[in-house]
């Protein structure tokens, strides 16, 4: 479930890093930099990039700001195109017996095996439909926390990824131990550093 749901699940990162002078003009630069790119008309596998959070097809932000007082909201979208192994299995084998039929051969090399694999993936990708996916966040700059709504651990990797190439910041995910470090002060910080785990049976 996303940020305007009823309910959500959510990640919660810190980011580090200092934002620069006028952050908002330089988020705005980098927003539009890497904004979303639509791959419906190309023959291009993937695609990644913002778009507004009230309309994924918005990449212009020209219907909703993503700026509300101390808060960036903004949408992830990743479309991508994929064939299944199953399909693939298919129409290469049934490309394999007609090359072997029309050749009059019967057996194919593997090296002809694998070129045809290939060429049987191409085609069927571009024919293929891209799939979108959505996932929201919601970045405090005051306090210089991200909220991600959803758990994939795959999608994580993604998000850290693609933050770093837009804007520049690490992010990190946040654990009780880090949570802590955040709202201590320098004396109980200290402390910290010497608690080790331990098993409450």
């Amino acid at each position: 479930m996303g940020l305007l749901k009823g309910s959500a699940s959510f990640v919660r990162f810190t980011i580090e890093g200092d934002l620069p002078e006028n952050p908002l003009d330089y988020i705005a630069d980098r927003v539009v930099s890497f904004s979303f790119k639509d791959i419906d008309d190309t023959y291009d596998e993937y695609s990644i990039g913002w778009v507004s959070i009230l309309n994924m097809f918005d990449s212009e932000f020209q219907f909703a700001s993503y700026v509300a007082g101390d808060y960036i909201t903004l949408t992830l979208r990743i479309d991508e195109r994929k064939v299944s192994p199953a399909i693939l299995k298919k129409f290469t084998q049934k490309e394999e017996e007609r090359i072997k039929n029309e050749r009059q051969i019967p057996k194919l090399s593997r090296t002809m095996k694998v070129e045809i694999k290939e060429r049987v993936r191409v085609e069927l990708m571009r024919k293929a439909i891209p799939v979108p996916s959505t996932f929201e966040l919601c970045w405090n700059l005051s306090e210089s926390t991200l909220l991600f709504f959803s758990t994939n651990k795959k999608i994580h990797a993604v998000l850290e990824d693609f933050f770093k190439e837009s804007f520049g910041f690490l992010i990190r995910q946040q654990i009780p131990y880090t949570i802590a470090e955040h709202l201590l002060d320098e004396e109980s910080q200290l402390l910290l550093g010497n608690v080790s785990p331990q098993i409450f049976v």
